[in-house]
């Protein structure tokens, strides 16, 4: 009887299944064909990118931007030397990189009506609260721009902590603003404001560059209001309306002084005016009448009896032509025989002739 091998191949791959082995069994995990070729190289890639995860995972690097510095710290214990803006490796778990922000600061102080807002890099506090001189509460409004010295941040940090604004800045402010301010009377804090700001300027500018290491860069103290209570408000507007008043007045004054002052120089302009025009025609008629009077004096001298006697002659000739013409015309002779003579003609009693020479 013949032998049937498919039976005997069959009964064969059941067994197998059932001992969990066979040569369907598939393996759970099967590494890329590009990896089995590689043979024991393999093992070398697989610890490369276990690395890399690692690194990436557990992350010993930092970048610091710009604008900030990075504080290393090994153990607890800060460096010394600020990590400058850049790629920078660290050990972790024993190492630690704190970013410090070194960039221009704002520290505003203001009304708690007026606190909107929010930025990193802008601290709002309430407005600094002031007895005046006379113990009138006041209160002030500025606004302090700063920074943190980049070379000095790890000493900084170490001996003054995160919070180092509320411990340098902040302090320092309060105490100038109020020894400052409080010196003065609130009428006098609006008109003495310029005063008052450079005062405060300096004294905050001189107290934080008097600090060790000088950790804090002060680049200005701007004083933005002064809140004065209503009644001195409406004390100082009644003062300053009064003020305007007085002011008009004496401007009003001083106006029709000056218009009083032109209109008396206008008169005085014209008096003299009148006066040096009087004086000329007076020096005219002076020096006219003293060039007649030479001009007599030299006729005078130049008359003598023979050139008389020609004249007499001359004016007697006309005579003798008149008459011819009328002859009832009547002739008066001068005593002495002198010249002028008169002649009058009687025949038209319309129209007399005199003739004078």
């Amino acid at each position: 009887m013949p032998i049937d091998n498919d039976y005997f191949k069959n009964k064969q791959q059941n067994k197998d299944n059932s001992n969990g082995g066979g040569g369907n069994y598939r393996p759970p995990f099967e590494p890329p064909e590009m990896f089995k070729n590689l043979g024991k190289k393999a093992g070398i890639i697989y610890a490369i990118v276990a690395i890399v995860a690692i690194v990436f995972l557990v992350k010993p690097f930092v970048i610091v931007e710009s604008g900030e510095v990075g504080i290393k710290s090994t153990a607890g214990k800060y460096e010394e030397e600020p990590l400058r803006p850049g790629f920078h490796l660290y050990i972790p778990g024993i190492q630690k990189v704190r970013l410090i922000d070194t960039k221009v600061r704002l520290m505003n102080y203001k009304t708690i009506e007026d606190m909107s807002g929010f930025d990193s890099g802008i601290r709002i506090n309430p407005a600094i609260s002031i007895l005046d001189a006379r113990g009138l509460p006041v209160s002030i409004e500025l606004t302090v721009q700063y920074r943190l010295t980049a070379d000095g941040a790890p000493k900084t940090i170490a001996n003054w902590g995160l919070s180092w604004e509320d411990k340098i800045i902040n302090p320092v402010v309060r105490d100038i603003v109020r020894n400052i301010v409080g010196s003065y009377t609130a009428e006098e804090l609006p008109t003495k404001r310029n005063e008052i700001a450079l005062k405060i300027e300096e004294g905050v500018r001189a107290n934080i560059d008097a600090l060790p290491s000088k950790p804090v860069s002060l680049l200005s103290v701007q004083l933005r209001e002064i809140v004065l209570p209503q009644k001195i408000r409406e004390q100082i507007e009644r003062v300053q309306i009064a003020n305007q008043e007085a002011e008009r007045v004496k401007y009003e004054v001083q106006r029709a002084k000056q218009e009083a002052e032109k209109k008396a120089a206008l008169a005085i302009g014209t008096a003299e005016a009148k006066r040096i025009e009087a004086k000329g025609i007076a020096d005219a008629i002076t020096i006219e009448a003293q060039a007649q009077s030479k001009a007599n004096i030299d006729i005078a001298k130049s008359l003598t009896p023979n050139l008389l006697k020609m004249q007499q002659i001359a004016v007697q000739g006309k005579f003798n032509d008149a008459l011819k013409v009328n002859k009832d015309a009547k002739i008066f002779l001068t005593p002495g025989g002198s010249t002028p003579n008169i002649w009058v003609d009687t025949k038209s009693t319309s129209r007399n002739s005199v003739i004078s020479q």
